[in-house]
């Protein structure tokens, strides 16, 4: 395709960005989805189980795999919800907290990075992109049209 497409650039892009923080995870034996899931969870509250797969954007199936290696690896640990007896609630342990710190300070230094090499006028262009493109993935006005065919 000697055009790119749109879909091509994200793709490339997020594959790029998926594999730096992947390989920065394997330094300390972990991997971006958990780091992911470390920044999604309330440090001082904790995090209705429920809620982590929306937030994050994430299939349960996927999320209960990457939580069990969680909870075995000493990061999390599971109580029932006070305000909701069928509940659960995820919560950081100290070495949980300490990975959350890590991925923190690596996403920060990401952005920072890209912030110091791309102009505040681009980076804005860049979220305005974006957000079109979320809404209408999320509104369904990409392949839900009836007139949408290709002409």
């Amino acid at each position: 395709m000697k055009d790119k497409t749109i879909d091509y650039v994200l793709r490339t892009t997020w594959l790029a960005v998926n594999k730096m923080y992947n390989e920065e995870a394997s330094k300390f034996e972990s991997t971006m989805a958990t780091g992911f899931t470390l920044l999604s969870i309330d440090p001082e509250d904790g995090t209705p189980s429920t809620s982590l797969g929306p937030k994050m954007g994430m299939e349960a199936t996927s999320l209960s795999r990457i939580l069990k290696s969680m909870e075995t690896q000493g990061l999390i640990e599971r109580k029932p919800n006070p305000k909701d007896g069928r509940g659960v609630l995820i919560y950081l342990t100290d070495f949980g907290r300490e990975k959350r710190e890590y991925s923190k300070d690596r996403v920060l230094i990401f952005n920072e990075t890209v912030r110091k090499n791309v102009s505040e006028e681009k980076l804005n262009n860049f979220y305005e992109v974006a957000e079109i493109i979320n809404e209408l993935v999320s509104n369904k006005k990409i392949y839900n049209q009836k007139n949408n065919i290709l002409k």
